[in-house]
C-alpha cells in the first residue's frame, strides 16, 4: 500500500507543479532594445548559468525583461544566485575565442556590486586612461560615466612624425579622410604613442598622433587595438585593418579605428 502510494503522490505533485517548472525553464532571450536600455544601468537578476574563461566570468542573468549574458572580471558566482552587476557596455555579435562561442548580445561590466556600494562599483579604470589596468576589464568599463570616445580623444600635441613607407601607408589624417575607401582594408601608420591602455577586453588600446589632422574635427588622434606592447612616448609603425564608423555602444563610436594591428617597429 505504502509502496504504491508514494509514486502516485509524486506523480500528482509533478502534474501540479509541471507548468511552473516549464515556465522557469522557458528561454526568454532579451530583445536588442531592452539590452540597449539595460546597458549603462545596474543589472539585477538571477544567475541561470555561469561560464569562466580567459580571465572573465560570463553570467546568464534573468530578470523581468528576459535573459541576457554579461561578462565581468573573473568572479566567484554560482547558478541560482541573485546578483547586481555594475553598469556596462553592450556589444552585438561578440565572439569569445576562449569559450568558442558567439553571443548575439552581451553586456561587459566592471564587476559585481552590492546595492550599498554601487558608487564604488561604477568607478574604475577608463579604457582610455593613460595608465591601463593590469587585470582584464571590459572595453568600456567607464563608458557609462566617461562620455564616450569623444571625451577619450587625446588633445593635440606638438608632434611631427614622418609618414610610414609602403603602398598601404597612411597618415593619421588620411585614415579619417579616406575611411570610406579604406574600410576593412589593411593600412600602415607611423606615429607617436600618446596614450596606451593594456588588457582591455583582451586587447591593448593605443592612441597615435603624427602631427596631421584637425583637432577641432578630432581627426588628429587615431585609436589602434593590438596584442602588441608599447608605451607612451614611443614612435611606432603599426599595420592593421581600418574600420569606418565602428560603434562599440555606450557612446564609444569611432569614425576610423585600426584593429588587429601588428607593431612593426
Amino acid at each position: 500500500m505504502t509502496k504504491g502510494y508514494i509514486p502516485a503522490a509524486l506523480a500528482l505533485t509533478l502534474l501540479l507543479t509541471g507548468p511552473t517548472f516549464a515556465e522557469e525553464a522557458k528561454s526568454t532571450p532579451i530583445t536588442m532594445e531592452a539590452a540597449a536600455d539595460l546597458a549603462g544601468k545596474p543589472l539585477k537578476g538571477k544567475v541561470l548559468e555561469v561560464q569562466s574563461a580567459g580571465g572573465y566570468t560570463y553570467l546568464l542573468i534573468k530578470n523581468e525583461q528576459g535573459e541576457i549574458w554579461t561578462a565581468l572580471p573573473e568572479s566567484k558566482v554560482e547558478a541560482g544566485q541573485e546578483v547586481i552587476v555594475a553598469p556596462g557596455m553592450m556589444m552585438k555579435a561578440f565572439e569569445s575565442k576562449a569559450l568558442g562561442k558567439t553571443f548575439d548580445v552581451i553586456i561587459f561590466s566592471s564587476g559585481l556590486a552590492d546595492a550599498g556600494d554601487m558608487q564604488q562599483a561604477v568607478t574604475g579604470q577608463d579604457p582610455h586612461a593613460p595608465e591601463g589596468p593590469k587585470k582584464p576589464v571590459s572595453e568600456a568599463e567607464l563608458a557609462k560615466l566617461s562620455g564616450g570616445s569623444a571625451r577619450a580623444v587625446v588633445p593635440a600635441n606638438e608632434i611631427k612624425v614622418e609618414k610610414a613607407e609602403g603602398k598601404n601607408a597612411q597618415t593619421v589624417e588620411e585614415c579619417f579622410a579616406n575611411a570610406g575607401q579604406l574600410n576593412n582594408k589593411k593600412v600602415r601608420v607611423r606615429g607617436k604613442v600618446v596614450k596606451f591602455s593594456s588588457m582591455i577586453m583582451g586587447k591593448n588600446w593605443i592612441h597615435l598622433q603624427d602631427g596631421t589632422g584637425d583637432p577641432a574635427q578630432k581627426t588628429h588622434d587615431l585609436v589602434v587595438t593590438s596584442s602588441g606592447e608599447s608605451k607612451k612616448g614611443a614612435v611606432i609603425t603599426i599595420e592593421g585593418i581600418l574600420h569606418k564608423d565602428k560603434d562599440f555602444g555606450a557612446g564609444y563610436r569611432y569614425a576610423a579605428i585600426v584593429e588587429e594591428a601588428k607593431i612593426l617597429e
